[in-house]
């Protein structure tokens, strides 16, 4: 599966699922193919936020560099 390479934060979906008789939680996003697992909803949206902004800095990083190479 091929990650986003999109640098807008609203392009990505998260996806919640409670299991486990509603003591454990899973963020899923799709674009990154990626799950995070953790005790409460809030934990992992917002640790799924994060690791969108993480790839989006990363495909910056990675686009400045290119940049930088071929000047």
């Amino acid at each position: 599966m091929r990650k986003s390479t999109s640098t807008d934060p609203l392009d990505y979906e998260i996806l919640i699922r409670r299991y486990d008789m509603g003591n454990r939680y899973a963020s899923y996003c799709p674009q990154l193919g990626e799950m995070i697992k953790g005790t409460s909803h809030q934990e992992v949206e917002e640790a799924m936020k994060c690791r969108i902004l993480e790839h989006i800095e990363g495909l910056k990083q990675r686009s400045a560099d290119q940049a930088e190479t071929n000047a």
